[in-house]
C-alpha cells in the first residue's frame, strides 16, 4: 500500500495498428486521464503501441518501471489479430479458464441482439486464472486486473463505450479503493480573445505567487480558446487552488467564460435559456457554423429559431434586405453591412438576438484594406448592437473557427452587460 503522501502514477498503453496509422484517433487517453486525476492518480505516460506480443511486453516491462498502475486499452476482440490477452497469460504465468459468469452474461448479450453465439465470441469468456474479472456490461471482452510487485495492471478494451463502461461500473472505485493516493484538486478556467502568450505575460505575477504557494499553472491553448489549468496535490489543495481563482475574474472580467469542461457554445445555451431568449443567425464567412455549433447542443430548439448563410451579396440584399448602396460603397466586409445583418436577421426571425458575420476567410480575397482574416461580426437586440472588427490571420479553417467563437462570445458579453 503506498504512503498517503505519495502520488500514485499511472501509465496507459494504448494497443493497435489502426491507432499508429492514424485510422483511429485515442480518446480513451485523455477520458481516462481525467477520471484518474479526479481520484487522485497521476499520468505520467500514454504510450501507444502495436498489437504485437513483443511490443505489449516490452510496453510493459517499461511501465512497471515507472508507474503504480498501468492500464492497457485494446486487443481484447475476437479476432485473431487481437492478442492482448494472450501475451498478459503468458506475461503473468497463468492458463486461461472459462470464467462462467463472463459466458452467462456474453450468451445473454447475444440472445438480447437476437443472434446466434459463435466459437470466438465464447473464447472472449476465456481470462487468465490469476486475474480478477471485470465484468463488461456494454459488450464482450471482459476487463481484467492483475497484481504483481505491488503494482496493478488493468486490461480494457478499446472501444470506448465498453472501456468507459467497466471503469465507471467498476475499476475507478477499485483503484481508489487499492491505492491511498494524495489528494489531487484543479479547476480549469477557459478564456476566450486573448493569446496564450498575452495571457501568460498579464498572469506573470500571479502565476509566480501561486507556484511558491504550491499551486501549479498549465496553458492548454486552442483556437481562439485558452484553457488555465490550476491545481494542487494534498490534504489543503482545494483550498489552496480556490484561493487564487477569485483574482483572474477580478483581472479579466470579460475574458473568463466558463470553467471545466464547458464548451463557449454550451455557455451561450445556458444563458439563453435562463433568461428565456432566441437567437438567430446570419453568417458570410462562417457559412453556417454558429448555427451547427449551437444547434449540435441538445434541447437547442429552445433557444435557437433558425439562421441564414449569407455567403453572396445577392442573398445579403434579397434575403436580408441590406441596402445595395452599403455593400458598394463600404463593402461586404464592413461595420455598416454585417450591422444591418444582424438587425435584419433579428427581425426576419422575430428573435430576441440576432448575430451576424462577414469576413474574408482566405486564403484569397484579401486586399491591402481587407487582409485575409479580416472579418466583422454584430450582435443586434432590440435596444443595442454591438459591432467589432476583428484580425485572425491567413489559415481559412482557423478563421471560421475563431470567428464562431468570437460571434457566441460577444453574444455571452451582450448578456451579461
Amino acid at each position: 500500500m503506498k504512503a498517503f503522501n505519495s502520488p500514485t502514477l499511472a501509465e496507459i498503453i494504448t494497443i493497435g495498428d489502426e491507432l499508429l496509422i492514424g485510422q483511429t484517433v485515442d480518446t480513451n487517453s485523455a477520458w481516462l486521464g481525467n477520471q484518474l486525476f479526479e481520484i487522485g492518480v497521476q499520468v505520467i505516460q500514454i504510450t501507444s503501441i502495436s498489437d504485437e506480443p513483443k511490443s505489449i511486453t516490452k510496453a510493459l516491462d517499461q511501465a512497471q518501471r515507472r508507474a503504480d498502475l498501468i492500464i492497457l486499452t485494446g486487443g481484447l476482440g475476437p479476432t485473431k489479430d487481437d492478442l492482448t490477452k494472450d501475451v498478459l497469460c503468458e506475461y503473468f504465468e497463468s492458463n486461461l479458464v472459462c470464467d462462467e459468469e463472463a459466458l452467462n452474461r456474453i450468451t445473454d448479450y447475444f440472445k438480447s441482439l437476437n443472434k446466434p453465439i459463435l466459437e470466438v465470441n465464447e473464447r472472449q469468456a476465456l481470462l487468465p486464472d490469476n486475474c480478477e474479472s471485470l465484468i463488461n456490461n456494454y459488450g464482450t471482452a471482459q476487463g481484467m486486473w492483475f497484481e504483481r510487485n505491488n503494482k496493478v495492471f488493468l486490461s480494457l478494451p478499446g472501444i470506448p463505450y465498453e472501456m468507459k463502461g467497466i471503469m465507471l461500473d467498476f475499476g475507478l472505485a477499485k483503484i481508489k479503493n487499492r491505492f491511498n493516493s494524495l489528494p489531487l484538486f484543479k479547476r480549469t478556467v477557459l478564456f476566450h480573445g486573448i493569446a496564450e502568450s498575452e495571457l501568460a505575460d498579464q498572469l506573470s505575477s500571479w502565476q509566480e505567487r501561486a507556484q511558491t504557494a504550491g499551486v501549479k499553472i498549465a496553458y492548454l491553448p486552442s483556437p481562439g480558446i485558452v484553457k488555465l489549468r490550476v491545481s494542487a496535490s494534498g490534504a489543503d489543495a482545494k483550498n489552496l487552488v480556490d484561493n487564487f481563482i477569485p483574482e483572474l475574474y477580478k483581472l479579466f472580467p470579460n475574458k473568463i467564460y466558463g470553467e471545466g469542461l464547458l464548451t463557449l457554445p454550451e455557455v451561450v445555451f445556458t444563458n439563453l435559456k435562463n433568461k428565456g431568449l432566441t437567437i438567430a443567425t446570419a453568417e458570410s464567412c462562417t457559412g453556417g457554423q454558429i448555427s451547427r455549433m449551437i444547434t449540435a447542443i441538445p434541447g437547442s430548439s429552445e433557444i435557437f429559431v433558425g439562421g441564414i448563410v449569407t455567403y453572396s451579396n445577392k442573398v445579403k440584399t434579397k434575403e436580408l434586405n441590406v441596402d445595395p448602396n452599403l455593400i458598394e460603397k463600404f463593402g461586404a466586409v464592413s461595420e455598416h453591412v454585417v450591422t444591418q445583418m444582424a438587425e435584419s436577421v433579428r427581425q426576419k426571425m422575430n428573435t430576441d438576438i440576432g448575430v451576424a458575420t462577414s469576413g474574408i476567410a482566405g486564403p484569397a480575397g484579401g486586399t491591402e484594406h481587407k487582409p485575409v482574416g479580416t472579418v466583422w461580426i454584430s450582435v443586434s437586440t432590440i435596444d443595442q448592437v454591438l459591432t467589432t472588427k476583428f484580425s485572425f490571420g491567413q489559415s481559412r479553417e482557423r478563421n471560421v473557427l475563431k470567428a464562431s467563437l468570437s460571434a457566441l462570445n460577444m453574444v455571452n458579453e451582450l448578456l451579461n452587460r
